[in-house]
């Protein structure tokens, strides 16, 4: 879907070479240029820091040394598991987090007279898999020609580097913004959004805010609302010699993920305020069970087994009904269904992200700012395409609680969450340059 052909304007209505002047445009993209070779050789340090669930510390103690080197006013801070349940921006989480945190570097403007924003990414990143797999090792971070590999290079830490060495290239430039900016590097986005939710409660908020995704150069429009939850069934344990007296927990599992593929299908077909948005989505709902454990013994009829997994559902749509609606469909379930029927009642745990969707309204003038800066710093002219992501975004968090405009943009980047994952170099400098200007733009520059 492509944006609306609007003018990218600065804090006067004005174009981006009108805001900026065109010497100053051009001493932008020179200066992100010219330290692009520093942005990757970052890029290869973070991605060689593994970051994986509760173990984020020391990626985010590299993060906070750079803004800190830089004159950033850095904050750290832990997620107040206190606020789980009472805070609608926190979502139920199942682990313990020590010795991890957010960080957030921010400068405030001199004289001031801007418009603030925050840069966002996250750095947790999931597990690889099976390293063999692997045509380089997962956190080697290899540069092959236009790609460099490794587990988060995509999902999200080239998009952390274009934050940072996008403001870096302003101030290469002779230029200070007149809006405060933060630079936000959160965890938790890829399990419960809890990062992003304690950036609230810290009272960080701005007129925009910017979370470099890798939507391959597009503007997200819209995301659903997503649940992540745990089932634990149980069984009629057994030996194999009386098999027929037992029931396994493990085919009373697969039937129970049968019959929550009965739900995806009825979610799907119904069409909220936002469902025309994802027509051309497969499936924007998507039921994806992630994990399954179960069974005691290899020769026994297994007496409990747990999956793990998540469901989406249409922005509009609220959270708490519909999740009200999964445990009474479980729960029926196993009293209607004839294989279920007389197993013991399933436990139901949220376990993860438990939040709505959001729609990024046309025409707001940070949309209309960013694309004519993607046009921009092209150099060819493209104009910014719109998209849905039927995902988890921390977006929603900012949009939904912080009553934040929330742009989603980043770099090209292939095989997030899989084996191989790499993100293109070349799309990482256009990225960096479209930010840079975009923050140039929206926040207003004047003369170092």
């Amino acid at each position: 879907m492509q944006a609306n052909a609007v003018s990218l304007t600065g804090m006067d209505g004005s174009s981006p070479a009108q805001a900026l002047g065109s010497t100053r445009v051009h001493k932008i993209l020179q200066a992100v240029e010219e330290g692009f070779e520093r942005q990757v050789a970052f890029l290869t340090e973070i991605v060689q820091s593994p970051s994986l669930r509760g173990n984020e510390a020391g990626v985010q103690r590299i993060v906070a040394d750079a803004l800190s080197e830089r004159g950033y006013k850095v904050d750290r801070f832990a997620i107040d598991e206190r606020l789980i349940g009472v805070d609608p921006a926190f979502s139920p989480m199942n682990t313990q987090l020590r010795d991890t945190g957010v960080v957030i570097g921010t400068r405030e403007a001199e004289r001031g007279g801007g418009r603030s924003l925050a840069l966002n990414a996250h750095v947790d990143v999931v597990p690889t898999g099976p390293e063999q797999r692997w045509k380089y090792p997962p956190y080697s971070a290899k540069r092959e020609g236009d790609w460099l590999y490794g587990r988060g290079a995509g999902d999200m830490k080239a998009g952390l580097c274009a934050n940072l060495f996008a403001l870096d290239a302003l101030e290469a430039a002779g230029l200070k913004l007149k809006g405060q900016v933060q630079i936000q590097s959160v965890i938790e986005e890829e399990v419960t959004g809890n990062g992003a939710a304690m950036v609230l409660a810290a009272g960080y908020k701005a007129d925009a805010v910017l979370i470099s995704e890798p939507t391959d150069e597009k503007l997200v429009a819209a995301n659903t609302g997503v649940m992540k939850f745990a089932i634990t069934v149980q069984g009629v344990p057994a030996h194999p010699f009386e098999v027929a007296r037992g029931r396994s927990a493990i085919d009373v599992a697969y039937r129970t993920i049968e019959q929550l593929r009965v739900l995806e299908s009825r979610w799907r077909s119904q069409h909220s305020e936002a469902g025309e948005l994802f027509d051309a989505v497969d499936n924007p709902i998507a039921l994806t069970i992630g994990t399954i454990s179960g069974g005691e013994w290899l020769a026994s009829v297994p007496s409990e087994c747990r999956f793990e997994g998540r469901i989406g559902f249409y922005p509009h749509e609220d959270v708490s009904a519909r999740a009200k609606e999964f445990e009474e469909f479980v729960e029926d379930a196993f009293q209607t269904d004839t294989f279920l029927a007389g197993c013991p009642r399933p436990e139901i745990e949220w376990v993860g992200v438990k939040q709505g969707g959001f729609v990024l309204e046309p025409g707001s003038q940070a949309e209309s700012c960013l694309a004519m800066a993607h046009r921009t710093a092209d150099g060819e002219g493209r104009s910014l395409e719109r998209f849905v992501m039927p995902c988890y975004l921390d977006a929603s968090v900012f949009a939904r609680h912080g009553g934040m405009t929330s742009l989603v943009y980043g770099p090209v980047a292939e095989a997030i969450h899989a084996v191989d994952e790499r993100v293109s170099l070349a799309s990482l400098k256009h990225v960096t340059k479209t930010i840079a200007l975009f923050a140039a733009a929206w926040c207003g520059v004047e003369d170092a």
